[in-house]
């Protein structure tokens, strides 16, 4: 699926913005450094916004 989400973007894991592994909500999903994680959020604006984050180590 990552592989499908990198190249419908047009993009490498390394040019999607970052997220620790650390930060509590990549820990509370079991994310591990190389993962891409797919973050949904209500927006007001836009209704449903889709964003996508590259796990690093630290």
């Amino acid at each position: 699926e990552a592989i499908e989400v990198l190249r419908s973007l047009g993009v490498r894991p390394e040019q999607l913005p970052y997220i620790r592994a650390s930060d509590p909500v990549a820990r509370a999903i079991g994310a591990k450094p190389g993962d891409i994680v797919r973050i949904t959020r209500k927006s007001p604006t836009a209704g449903k916004i889709i964003v996508y984050r590259f796990v690093i180590a630290g």
